[in-house]
Protein backbone atom coordinates (compact mmCIF):
# COMPACT_ATOMS: atom_id res chain seq x y z
CA UNK A 1 0.00 0.00 0.00
CA UNK A 2 1.26 3.73 -0.75
CA UNK A 3 0.20 6.55 0.72
CA UNK A 4 0.13 10.35 -0.61
CA UNK A 5 -0.04 13.03 1.47
CA UNK A 6 2.07 16.18 2.70
CA UNK A 7 5.51 14.57 3.48
CA UNK A 8 5.06 11.86 0.91
CA UNK A 9 4.32 13.68 -2.70
CA UNK A 10 5.35 11.62 -5.44
CA UNK A 11 8.25 12.83 -6.81
CA UNK A 12 7.32 15.03 -10.58
CA UNK A 13 7.89 12.66 -13.71
CA UNK A 14 11.59 13.19 -16.12
CA UNK A 15 10.48 15.26 -18.94
CA UNK A 16 10.44 13.16 -21.70
CA UNK A 17 10.23 13.78 -25.79
CA UNK A 18 7.29 13.82 -27.79
CA UNK A 19 7.20 10.58 -29.44
CA UNK A 20 7.20 8.58 -26.16
CA UNK A 21 3.50 9.64 -25.68
CA UNK A 22 2.27 8.50 -28.94
CA UNK A 23 4.56 5.38 -28.59
CA UNK A 24 2.47 4.69 -25.57
CA UNK A 25 -0.58 5.57 -26.92
CA UNK A 26 -0.55 3.05 -29.74
CA UNK A 27 0.67 0.05 -27.63
CA UNK A 28 -2.69 0.91 -25.50
CA UNK A 29 -4.88 0.98 -28.43
CA UNK A 30 -3.99 -2.86 -30.00
CA UNK A 31 -5.21 -4.32 -26.77
CA UNK A 32 -8.43 -2.65 -26.62
CA UNK A 33 -9.14 -3.49 -30.33
CA UNK A 34 -8.51 -6.89 -29.97
CA UNK A 35 -11.30 -7.09 -27.29
CA UNK A 36 -13.54 -5.18 -29.47
CA UNK A 37 -13.55 -7.42 -31.56
CA UNK A 38 -13.40 -10.54 -28.82
CA UNK A 39 -16.68 -8.88 -27.87
CA UNK A 40 -18.26 -8.68 -31.21
CA UNK A 41 -17.37 -12.65 -31.67
CA UNK A 42 -19.06 -13.53 -28.71
CA UNK A 43 -22.08 -11.85 -29.27
CA UNK A 44 -23.02 -12.31 -32.86
CA UNK A 45 -23.91 -15.57 -34.50
CA UNK A 46 -21.80 -17.32 -37.13
CA UNK A 47 -21.17 -15.36 -40.28
CA UNK A 48 -23.53 -12.66 -38.79
CA UNK A 49 -26.91 -14.68 -39.73
CA UNK A 50 -27.84 -15.59 -36.27
CA UNK A 51 -29.81 -13.97 -33.52
CA UNK A 52 -27.13 -12.14 -31.37
CA UNK A 53 -26.57 -14.09 -27.92
CA UNK A 54 -26.47 -12.87 -24.96
CA UNK A 55 -22.71 -13.23 -22.98
CA UNK A 56 -23.01 -15.30 -19.71
CA UNK A 57 -23.64 -13.11 -16.22
CA UNK A 58 -23.24 -13.97 -13.19
CA UNK A 59 -26.91 -14.60 -11.31
CA UNK A 60 -26.22 -12.71 -8.76
CA UNK A 61 -24.02 -10.23 -9.14
CA UNK A 62 -25.43 -6.90 -9.77
CA UNK A 63 -29.04 -7.05 -7.97
CA UNK A 64 -27.86 -9.42 -5.03
CA UNK A 65 -30.25 -11.72 -5.55
CA UNK A 66 -30.80 -15.85 -5.60
CA UNK A 67 -31.11 -17.71 -9.20
CA UNK A 68 -34.67 -18.37 -9.98
CA UNK A 69 -35.62 -22.01 -10.23
CA UNK A 70 -36.13 -23.35 -13.70
CA UNK A 71 -39.87 -22.69 -14.75
CA UNK A 72 -42.24 -24.75 -13.08
CA UNK A 73 -39.52 -26.09 -10.56
CA UNK A 74 -40.60 -25.11 -7.15
CA UNK A 75 -38.98 -23.04 -4.78
CA UNK A 76 -37.61 -24.78 -1.52
CA UNK A 77 -38.29 -22.88 2.01
CA UNK A 78 -35.39 -22.67 3.83
CA UNK A 79 -36.98 -25.38 6.32
CA UNK A 80 -36.04 -27.67 2.98
CA UNK A 81 -40.13 -28.02 2.63
CA UNK A 82 -42.40 -26.55 0.01
CA UNK A 83 -45.01 -23.20 1.02
CA UNK A 84 -47.48 -25.54 2.57
CA UNK A 85 -45.75 -27.25 4.49
CA UNK A 86 -46.73 -31.11 5.82
CA UNK A 87 -49.98 -30.28 7.83
CA UNK A 88 -51.88 -32.39 5.09
CA UNK A 89 -49.73 -35.32 5.62
CA UNK A 90 -48.92 -35.80 1.75
CA UNK A 91 -48.04 -39.27 0.77
CA UNK A 92 -48.66 -41.74 -1.21
CA UNK A 93 -48.58 -39.30 -4.31
CA UNK A 94 -50.86 -36.37 -2.57
CA UNK A 95 -50.59 -32.69 -3.47
CA UNK A 96 -49.58 -31.30 -6.64
CA UNK A 97 -48.55 -34.25 -8.33
CA UNK A 98 -52.51 -35.65 -8.30
CA UNK A 99 -54.15 -32.84 -9.29
CA UNK A 100 -56.00 -33.04 -5.98
CA UNK A 101 -54.08 -30.76 -4.16
CA UNK A 102 -57.00 -29.62 -1.11
CA UNK A 103 -55.70 -25.91 -1.19
CA UNK A 104 -56.27 -24.75 -4.37
CA UNK A 105 -59.38 -22.76 -5.22
CA UNK A 106 -61.42 -24.19 -8.13
CA UNK A 107 -62.75 -22.02 -10.53
CA UNK A 108 -65.76 -19.81 -9.97
CA UNK A 109 -67.15 -21.80 -13.49
CA UNK A 110 -66.81 -25.41 -14.75
CA UNK A 111 -67.84 -26.32 -18.12
CA UNK A 112 -69.40 -29.89 -17.89
CA UNK A 113 -67.16 -32.33 -20.28
CA UNK A 114 -69.41 -35.20 -22.52
CA UNK A 115 -69.72 -38.27 -20.98
CA UNK A 116 -72.83 -40.39 -19.27
CA UNK A 117 -73.58 -37.96 -16.90
CA UNK A 118 -73.83 -35.21 -19.39
CA UNK A 119 -76.58 -33.41 -18.09
CA UNK A 120 -76.89 -34.41 -14.19
CA UNK A 121 -76.29 -32.15 -11.33
CA UNK A 122 -74.27 -33.96 -8.10
CA UNK A 123 -74.01 -31.81 -4.86
CA UNK A 124 -71.32 -33.11 -2.56
CA UNK A 125 -71.68 -31.77 0.77
CA UNK A 126 -67.86 -31.65 2.58
CA UNK A 127 -68.88 -32.03 6.34
CA UNK A 128 -67.98 -29.52 8.51
CA UNK A 129 -65.63 -26.62 8.16
CA UNK A 130 -61.93 -26.20 8.90
CA UNK A 131 -63.38 -22.83 10.33
CA UNK A 132 -66.01 -23.96 12.75
CA UNK A 133 -63.70 -23.97 15.71
CA UNK A 134 -63.14 -20.19 15.72
CA UNK A 135 -66.36 -19.58 15.28
CA UNK A 136 -68.65 -21.08 18.41
CA UNK A 137 -71.16 -18.97 18.46
CA UNK A 138 -72.10 -18.56 15.31
CA UNK A 139 -72.45 -22.53 14.84
CA UNK A 140 -73.82 -23.28 18.12
CA UNK A 141 -76.98 -21.51 17.32
CA UNK A 142 -80.00 -23.36 16.76
CA UNK A 143 -81.87 -23.98 13.72
CA UNK A 144 -85.31 -25.74 12.64
CA UNK A 145 -84.66 -29.07 11.42
CA UNK A 146 -88.21 -29.66 10.66
CA UNK A 147 -88.63 -32.22 13.90
CA UNK A 148 -86.81 -30.43 16.45
CA UNK A 149 -84.21 -27.39 16.82
CA UNK A 150 -80.24 -28.49 16.74
CA UNK A 151 -77.01 -26.74 16.42
CA UNK A 152 -76.17 -24.53 13.19
CA UNK A 153 -73.27 -27.08 12.84
CA UNK A 154 -70.19 -29.06 15.03
CA UNK A 155 -66.25 -28.85 14.48
CA UNK A 156 -66.56 -32.23 13.63
CA UNK A 157 -64.10 -35.46 14.93
CA UNK A 158 -60.40 -35.65 14.21
CA UNK A 159 -57.46 -38.41 14.68
CA UNK A 160 -55.99 -38.70 17.97
CA UNK A 161 -52.67 -36.99 16.24
CA UNK A 162 -54.83 -33.81 14.89
CA UNK A 163 -56.28 -34.97 11.38
CA UNK A 164 -59.58 -33.09 11.43
CA UNK A 165 -62.56 -34.12 9.56
CA UNK A 166 -63.08 -31.15 8.19
CA UNK A 167 -59.48 -31.74 6.45
CA UNK A 168 -60.49 -34.91 5.25
CA UNK A 169 -64.09 -34.07 3.95
CA UNK A 170 -63.11 -31.34 2.12
CA UNK A 171 -59.73 -33.04 0.24
CA UNK A 172 -62.27 -36.22 -0.15
CA UNK A 173 -64.64 -33.86 -1.91
CA UNK A 174 -61.94 -32.24 -4.26
CA UNK A 175 -60.90 -36.09 -5.42
CA UNK A 176 -64.88 -36.98 -6.14
CA UNK A 177 -66.26 -33.52 -7.58
CA UNK A 178 -63.14 -34.60 -10.32
CA UNK A 179 -64.12 -38.22 -10.85
CA UNK A 180 -67.94 -37.07 -11.51
CA UNK A 181 -66.78 -34.28 -13.72
CA UNK A 182 -64.91 -36.48 -16.34
CA UNK A 183 -68.13 -38.52 -16.59
CA UNK A 184 -69.77 -35.05 -17.39
CA UNK A 185 -72.05 -33.96 -14.29
CA UNK A 186 -72.22 -30.52 -13.23
CA UNK A 187 -70.68 -30.53 -9.65
CA UNK A 188 -71.47 -28.14 -6.86
CA UNK A 189 -70.09 -27.96 -3.13
CA UNK A 190 -71.90 -26.41 -0.15
CA UNK A 191 -68.76 -25.19 1.08
CA UNK A 192 -64.97 -24.95 -0.38
CA UNK A 193 -63.15 -24.01 2.25
CA UNK A 194 -64.07 -20.23 0.79
CA UNK A 195 -66.14 -19.42 3.98
CA UNK A 196 -64.97 -18.64 7.46
CA UNK A 197 -67.49 -21.08 9.34
CA UNK A 198 -70.76 -23.34 8.42
CA UNK A 199 -72.77 -23.22 5.99
CA UNK A 200 -75.27 -24.15 9.08
CA UNK A 201 -77.19 -27.56 8.22
CA UNK A 202 -80.53 -25.93 6.90
CA UNK A 203 -78.29 -24.56 4.27
CA UNK A 204 -76.52 -27.33 3.04
CA UNK A 205 -79.83 -29.10 2.76
CA UNK A 206 -81.50 -25.91 0.51
CA UNK A 207 -78.02 -25.84 -1.45
CA UNK A 208 -78.88 -28.84 -2.70
CA UNK A 209 -82.63 -28.72 -3.08
CA UNK A 210 -81.99 -24.95 -5.00
CA UNK A 211 -79.51 -27.09 -7.42
CA UNK A 212 -82.23 -29.52 -8.21
CA UNK A 213 -79.52 -31.77 -7.82
CA UNK A 214 -79.89 -35.42 -9.26
CA UNK A 215 -78.48 -36.54 -6.36
CA UNK A 216 -76.37 -34.97 -2.93
CA UNK A 217 -73.69 -36.70 -0.65
CA UNK A 218 -72.60 -35.18 2.69
CA UNK A 219 -69.12 -36.61 3.18
CA UNK A 220 -68.37 -37.26 7.21
CA UNK A 221 -66.16 -39.53 9.40
CA UNK A 222 -67.20 -41.23 12.86
CA UNK A 223 -65.69 -40.41 15.94
CA UNK A 224 -66.35 -43.63 18.02
CA UNK A 225 -64.60 -45.92 20.56
CA UNK A 226 -61.21 -47.34 19.48
CA UNK A 227 -61.99 -50.88 17.81
CA UNK A 228 -65.32 -49.61 15.83
CA UNK A 229 -64.36 -49.81 12.25
CA UNK A 230 -65.77 -49.63 8.94
CA UNK A 231 -67.87 -47.11 6.92
CA UNK A 232 -71.52 -46.99 6.85
CA UNK A 233 -73.85 -44.36 4.76
CA UNK A 234 -77.26 -43.17 6.60
CA UNK A 235 -80.19 -42.45 4.57
CA UNK A 236 -82.89 -40.53 5.38
CA UNK A 237 -85.99 -41.91 6.88
CA UNK A 238 -89.50 -40.99 6.67
CA UNK A 239 -90.06 -37.42 8.50
CA UNK A 240 -93.43 -35.28 7.80
CA UNK A 241 -92.82 -32.45 10.25
CA UNK A 242 -92.77 -28.72 10.19
CA UNK A 243 -90.56 -27.92 7.31
CA UNK A 244 -89.21 -31.55 7.11
CA UNK A 245 -90.98 -33.59 4.67
CA UNK A 246 -88.59 -36.86 3.06
CA UNK A 247 -91.73 -38.56 1.75
CA UNK A 248 -90.57 -38.56 -1.65
CA UNK A 249 -87.33 -38.90 -1.40
CA UNK A 250 -86.69 -42.16 1.24
CA UNK A 251 -87.18 -44.81 -1.51
CA UNK A 252 -84.47 -43.18 -4.27
CA UNK A 253 -82.38 -42.09 -1.29
CA UNK A 254 -82.48 -45.40 0.21
CA UNK A 255 -81.20 -46.90 -3.05
CA UNK A 256 -78.26 -44.52 -3.65
CA UNK A 257 -77.16 -45.06 -0.22
CA UNK A 258 -77.06 -48.98 -1.12
CA UNK A 259 -75.56 -48.32 -4.24
CA UNK A 260 -72.71 -45.98 -2.64
CA UNK A 261 -72.08 -48.79 0.16
CA UNK A 262 -72.06 -51.50 -2.42
CA UNK A 263 -69.09 -49.61 -4.51
CA UNK A 264 -67.88 -48.75 -1.19
CA UNK A 265 -66.69 -52.09 -0.08
CA UNK A 266 -65.74 -53.46 -3.53
CA UNK A 267 -63.09 -50.03 -4.68
CA UNK A 268 -61.71 -49.86 -0.80
CA UNK A 269 -61.39 -52.98 0.72
CA UNK A 270 -62.78 -51.44 3.65
CA UNK A 271 -65.36 -53.68 5.67
CA UNK A 272 -69.02 -52.10 6.61
CA UNK A 273 -69.61 -50.71 9.68
CA UNK A 274 -69.24 -53.34 12.98
CA UNK A 275 -70.78 -51.09 15.08
CA UNK A 276 -73.90 -49.21 13.26
CA UNK A 277 -75.94 -51.18 10.67
CA UNK A 278 -75.95 -54.77 11.74
CA UNK A 279 -72.83 -55.37 8.86
CA UNK A 280 -74.59 -53.86 6.63
CA UNK A 281 -73.12 -50.49 6.18
CA UNK A 282 -76.65 -49.01 6.02
CA UNK A 283 -78.48 -47.19 8.70
CA UNK A 284 -81.56 -44.63 9.06
CA UNK A 285 -82.24 -41.62 10.84
CA UNK A 286 -84.53 -39.13 11.14
CA UNK A 287 -82.55 -36.80 13.19
CA UNK A 288 -80.67 -35.03 10.81
CA UNK A 289 -81.23 -31.92 9.57
CA UNK A 290 -79.11 -32.32 6.46
CA UNK A 291 -81.34 -34.92 5.38
CA UNK A 292 -84.67 -34.06 7.04
CA UNK A 293 -85.20 -30.77 5.19
CA UNK A 294 -83.49 -32.19 1.77
CA UNK A 295 -86.58 -32.44 -1.23
CA UNK A 296 -84.18 -34.56 -3.42
CA UNK A 297 -82.23 -38.04 -2.82
CA UNK A 298 -79.27 -37.76 -0.34
CA UNK A 299 -77.20 -39.59 2.14
CA UNK A 300 -74.54 -39.18 4.47
CA UNK A 301 -71.25 -41.06 4.23
CA UNK A 302 -69.30 -41.71 7.18
CA UNK A 303 -66.15 -43.73 5.61
CA UNK A 304 -64.34 -44.64 8.72
CA UNK A 305 -63.57 -43.83 11.99
CA UNK A 306 -61.16 -41.55 13.26
CA UNK A 307 -60.40 -42.59 16.67
CA UNK A 308 -59.39 -46.24 15.78
CA UNK A 309 -55.70 -46.44 14.90
CA UNK A 310 -56.48 -48.69 11.69
CA UNK A 311 -59.21 -46.69 10.32
CA UNK A 312 -56.85 -43.31 10.70
CA UNK A 313 -54.39 -45.08 9.25
CA UNK A 314 -56.75 -45.92 6.15
CA UNK A 315 -57.98 -41.52 5.88
CA UNK A 316 -54.91 -40.49 6.21
CA UNK A 317 -53.70 -42.17 3.17
CA UNK A 318 -54.04 -39.88 -0.13
CA UNK A 319 -54.08 -43.30 -1.83
CA UNK A 320 -57.28 -44.98 0.06
CA UNK A 321 -59.11 -41.76 -0.32
CA UNK A 322 -58.55 -41.65 -3.71
CA UNK A 323 -60.24 -45.24 -3.95
CA UNK A 324 -62.82 -44.14 -1.68
CA UNK A 325 -63.46 -41.22 -3.80
CA UNK A 326 -63.71 -44.04 -6.90
CA UNK A 327 -66.48 -45.84 -4.63
CA UNK A 328 -68.92 -43.28 -4.01
CA UNK A 329 -68.51 -41.92 -7.88
CA UNK A 330 -69.21 -45.05 -9.06
CA UNK A 331 -72.23 -45.31 -6.76
CA UNK A 332 -73.56 -42.55 -7.76
CA UNK A 333 -72.93 -42.73 -11.28
CA UNK A 334 -74.71 -46.30 -11.02
CA UNK A 335 -77.52 -44.73 -9.44
CA UNK A 336 -78.14 -41.84 -11.27
CA UNK A 337 -77.96 -44.00 -14.61
CA UNK A 338 -80.61 -46.64 -13.26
Amino acid sequence: MSYVGPEFDPSPPPKRGVGRPITVAVAALVPTCLAGWLVYQATSGPGGDDPARSLPASPSASTGQSVPSEPGSPTPSASGKDDKGDKDNKKDGEGKGDGNDSSTKPPASRPAANGPLKGRTVVIDPGHNPGNFRHATEINRKVDIGTNSKECDTTGTSTNDGYTEAEFTLDLAHRLRALLEKQGATVKLTQDGDRPWGPCVDERARIGNKAGADAVVSLHADGSGAGNRGYHVIMPGKVRSGAADTSAIVIPSKELGERIAGKFVEVTGSAPSNYIGDGTGLDTRTDLGGLNLSTVPKVFVECGNMRDAKDSALLRSGAWRQKAARGISEGIEGFLRG
